[in-house]
């Protein structure tokens, strides 16, 4: 929630920010799609918005401000027992928090002798001690206050830079404060991520380069999108030409449409095993309805006046086919085609989970078992990259092909 408070106020910071520099605030455009533009200035803003949060709530060295932390360093709190004999006595327990992966020395204690002994711990921020004073204290102590309060069993009780929590044992269980920052192994900090990205991108990871891991992800992408394309267009044109093909095939893809691809996973499996050839039919199923339904819309789309005006022209039903009806519904055509780019980017991480050898997926997949949450940030932003780049490239090519988009 906190950073989800942030970020929106430091986007509300950069339209202020927009409207001090232009002059003006940003508004809405109605009645014609070609006059929006992406902003470049928003587009920035936006990227660094994200790494400033991403920096700020990891403890990154990279950006200058930072969230409130984890408590590192040494605290102290005291605690009252009592005999079976009603003799009281206090002890002070002394703890030294540290951080993740680095170690520490326990502190001193002073080791006196009596109903109560001081205790010492040593933790890492993020984690819990515990304490067990009975090891150091007379027989049938019992503790009965934390720093003067009063305390029962399997209560918690606020201390000096932690909470502790007694035990139904007796034992102390004292967590340090872990501030608003994230542990390392949650989302570590930008600076980890870029050095695994050299160290992987040097040595590679499980036996292979990360070119051929990205590279074999991205060949089975692509294989899937351009079969979706290839089988799914076509059918597209057919449901919207012809109501017999729009009633045979219409169940069977308003069927389909809403079965997400991880769910024939098994079937995939069953039918086609587990190497190339199941994730590429994977991958295919995941495109090919989205594709159907997009080149449907598109050539359904299609203004009616056009379609009378080329045959008041003599043009042939192949004419108005290749010339009305396949321009007009390519806009629908490219935004389907970058829809199903996403989905087969969100399905072949779980196509490499069955057997796979290479891969991004995989790559990240075997990461999270071994708690690499670094690799799996990384795949994670490699996999956007990509994926962004491709849809760039899809819209320039768009701009190029179907100039005629959103104006009618």
């Amino acid at each position: 929630m906190t950073v989800l408070l942030s970020y929106a106020a430091l986007f509300v910071v950069g339209l202020l920010l927009a409207r001090l520099v232009t002059g003006k605030a940003p508004r809405p455009v109605f009645g014609d799609a070609t006059a929006i533009r992406p902003s470049r200035a928003a587009s920035i803003l936006s990227i660094l918005t994200i790494f400033l949060i991403w920096g700020a709530f990891t403890g990154s060295k990279l950006v200058p401000v930072h969230v409130p932390g984890p408590f590192v360093g040494d605290t102290s709190f005291s605690y009252t027992v009592m005999n079976e004999a009603g003799e009281r006595g206090e002890a002070t327990v002394t703890v030294r928090v540290h951080r993740p992966g680095e170690t520490a020395l326990p502190p001193d204690a002073t080791g006196a002798a009596g109903i109560a002994v001081d205790d010492v711990a040593v933790v890492p921020a993020w984690r819990s001690a515990l304490i067990r004073p009975a090891e150091n204290d007379g027989p049938g102590a019992i503790i009965t206050e934390i720093n003067g309060q009063t305390i029962a069993q399997n209560e918690t009780m606020k201390v000096n830079n932690g909470t502790a929590f007694l035990t139904a044992r007796g034992s102390i269980n004292f967590t340090p404060d872990p501030g608003w920052q994230m542990e390392p192994i949650w989302l570590p900090p930008p600076e980890a991520v870029v050095a695994r990205l050299f160290e992987i991108a040097t040595n590679g990871y499980q036996n292979h380069s990360l070119w051929e891991h990205l590279g074999f992800s991205l060949w089975r992408v692509l294989a899937g999108l351009v079969l979706g394309a290839i089988v799914g267009i076509p059918l597209g044109y057919a449901m919207g030409l012809s109501g017999w093909f729009r009633g045979w095939f219409d169940p069977i893809v308003e069927f389909m449409r809403p079965v997400p691809p991880l769910a024939l996973i098994p079937l995939v499996i069953i039918w086609f095993g587990i190497w190339e050839s199941g994730k590429i039919v994977l991958l295919f199923l995941a495109a090919l309805w989205i594709m159907v339904i997009s080149a449907r819309n598109g050539v359904s789309g299609v203004r009616l006046s056009k379609i009378h005006a080329a045959y008041s022209l003599g043009a042939s039903k192949a004419q108005v086919l290749w010339h009305v009806l396949i321009p007009n519904s390519l806009p629908d055509i490219f935004t389907g085609l970058r829809v199903a780019l996403g989905v087969c980017w969100g399905t072949v991480v779980a196509a490499e989970l069955v057997a796979a050898e290479k891969g991004a997926g995989m790559m990240i997949l075997v990461a999270s078992k071994f708690q690499l949450t670094d690799i799996v940030v990384m795949g994670i932003i490699l996999i956007g990259i990509i994926g962004y780049t491709i849809d760039i490239l899809m819209r320039l090519a768009e701009q190029k092909l179907v100039p005629w988009r959103g104006r009618g």
